[in-house]
């Protein structure tokens, strides 16, 4: 079935296909136990203490920044912060360009806004900006930023045709997915109230192929620009989205089910790991459903057929129940969960066309490609997170490829969005799976970019809205995964995470837990990330403290990151508070130089 063979062929390498301008090398083999991954114990030894880190000196914050950069820098956050500015920027911007030309209008803009957050047009040009960052402490993530400037109506009837599978489009029968991961019209363009993610939209596979090249370019570069580097990849931009549509929502159907069974056993309100069914009473149930007979149920829920090592025949748990989805069980040909609303049993798993098909099996090429060359380049590979009704498939893809690629070090980094209610489970979750099979666990812990998004698409369409319900209960959710997963990192050497966050008090609780830990930035365990132009209060003195520190590089032509630009405006509007703080430390330090005589100040 079609969402089995989408796990298997991950674990067993892609299938053939139409032919890719770079061909996917021989699969490497996974670890067998915890044991097998070298180095992914604990490492004991004497560390100097770390430096303090200052983020309110405005003197070292910008050591590394000429004066007109600062008055730059100060200029650009201060017209963001105009809300009038911000809600007729795009009309102001096509204004100006009228009047200027299209030459003058790309000086003014590398003078202001393009020079702030963009490091240049291509790979060559920005050179300069990584090494001078380099210098300063400071690693590169390099970002192709340009964007298709599509109209709504536009990006609308390409996500819709994208979204939906042929049996619908021919009318031949009603989807059975949850309404959650169906394409609804109204939400079409993703991009609607987003403002600090790229989005993609599906338009060929032609372009999924020249997406994949650019990520190539990127991690390339990424490699030769750096021993220690990252790139970044979405993997809407890899396939059609169909695929992520069905297969988070068999994943959570699968997830409801086991959660429904625990129910009738009495274990409702426990933490993901804490729950675990009775095998006796989970055969019992199956055996009522008539799914099959009685041997073969028991047959089904035994260390061999489930795969996983460490299972209890006692008792089963949230990941033994996940393995059941994967062609090496028997129990796959019958999956089934009752539909609440008919109260019938259905099947799990849905067929794609043969042309489907072959579209699903070149994401899967895609995916296998990027991470081999990350690999050969010694660059880590960071999976963003998307919208909630993909990040399940997203999510379960990426620990695919983490269990093939990350043996002997986390080569493939997944994306945990911190503002979601289950994001604990899900970290908890995918921990104790590294544990279980031996393969080393890289993430990236954000707070996320689609929440008021994600929050209109539940009221409209009527699921729980999966967001935590405060900003403050967010803060809490990331520093309760993050001190996680610094604890297993304590026990664990080669387990690492990208700390991606602007917020100064979650950089401050990171460091002191770190201290606590005995965790030392020479380990380079814990990473720091932020985008370029914004937060050097945080970057430049993580990077002078021996910290691993590194900044988004987006590049490309001025004329098409326009729309890259002006999220990032919209992100540094006036309520954001690290954006004000940034203000009013650039302003102190051109004081400072005014006062001293130092304007002529170059960097050392």
């Amino acid at each position: 079935m079609a969402a089995r063979r989408l796990v298997s062929a991950l674990r067993s390498g892609p299938a053939r296909a139409a032919p890719l301008s770079t061909a996917p090398a021989a699969r490497e083999q996974p670890a067998a136990g915890r044991g097998a991954a070298p180095g992914c114990g604990a490492a004991e030894a004497a560390r100097p203490p770390s430096r303090v880190v200052d983020f309110g000196s405005p003197r070292e914050a910008y050591r590394s920044r000429r004066s007109g950069e600062l008055v730059r820098g100060w200029l650009v956050l201060r017209l963001c912060a105009s809300p009038w500015l911000l809600a007729h920027h795009e009309q102001l911007l096509h204004l100006t360009r009228r009047l200027l030309g299209q030459r003058l209008f790309e000086k003014l803009m590398k003078m202001t806004f393009y020079g702030q957050f963009v490091a240049g047009e291509d790979q060559e040009s920005i050179r300069p900006v990584i090494q001078h960052n380099r210098a300063f402490g400071v690693g590169s993530i390099l970002d192709y930023g340009v964007e298709e400037d599509l109209s709504p109506e536009e990006a609308e009837r390409k996500e819709m045709e994208s979204c939906t599978s042929a049996v619908e489009r021919e009318g031949s029968g009603t989807s059975k997915r949850e309404r959650q991961y169906q394409a609804h019209p109204a939400f079409g363009d993703r991009r609607d109230g987003v403002i600090s993610a790229r989005t993609y939209f599906y338009a060929s596979e032609a372009k999924c192929d020249s997406h994949m090249e650019t990520f190539l370019r990127c991690i390339e570069a990424s490699g030769g620009a750096s021993d220690d580097g990252f790139s970044a990849i979405k993997l809407t931009a890899l396939g059609r989205p169909q695929f992520l549509l069905q297969f988070s929502d068999v994943l959570t159907k699968w997830r409801r089910f086991f959660h429904q069974m625990a129910a009738e056993q009495g274990k409702t309100g426990l933490a993901a790991m804490d729950t675990k069914l009775e095998v006796a009473v989970l055969q019992e149930s199956v055996a009522k459903m008539g799914i099959a007979s009685r041997t073969e149920i028991e047959n089904w829920f035994t260390a061999e057929t489930l795969g996983v090592s460490g299972f209890s025949r006692s008792t089963l748990d949230l990941l033994d129940w996940n393995s059941l989805i994967d062609s090496r069980t028997e129990l796959s040909k019958h999956l089934v969960v009752p539909n609440m609303q008919t109260g019938q049993l259905e099947p799990l798993l849905s067929r794609f066309t043969e042309e489907e098909e072959l579209q699903m099996t070149r994401m899967l090429q895609r995916m296998d490609i990027l991470a081999k060359k990350a690999a050969e380049m010694g660059v880590r590979l960071m999976v963003d997170a998307e919208q909630t009704y993909f990040q399940p498939a997203i999510s379960r893809l990426t620990l695919e490829m983490q269990r093939k690629f990350n043996v002997e070090k986390p080569l493939i980094f997944n994306t945990y969005q911190c503002y979601l209610k289950d994001a604990y489970d899900n970290v908890t979750l995918d921990v104790e799976l590294a544990r279980r099979e031996g393969w080393c666990f890289g993430a990236k812990l954000v707070r996320g970019a689609y929440m008021a998004q994600e929050r209109t698409r539940a009221a409209e369409i009527g699921y729980e809205d999966p967001i935590n319900p405060t900003y403050e209960a967010t803060n809490a959710m990331y520093h309760r995964c993050l001190n996680y997963v610094l604890e297993e990192l304590k026990h664990n050497s080669k387990a690492k995470v990208m700390v991606a966050s602007h917020n100064e008090d979650t950089v401050h609780f990171t460091l002191r837990r770190m201290e606590e830990l005995g965790l030392y930035p020479a380990d380079r365990q814990v990473y720091f990330g932020q985008l370029l132009g914004m937060c050097d209060q945080i970057s430049f003195p993580l990077g002078q403290a021996g910290f691993p520190v590194y900044k988004y590089v987006p590049y490309g032509p001025v004329m098409d990151v326009l729309p890259y630009l002006s999220r990032r405006a919209l992100e540094n509007s006036s309520v954001m508070k690290g954006a004000w703080r940034e203000r009013q430390l650039l302003w102190q330090e051109l004081k400072r130089r005014i006062r001293t005589g130092s304007l002529f100040h170059r960097p050392a």
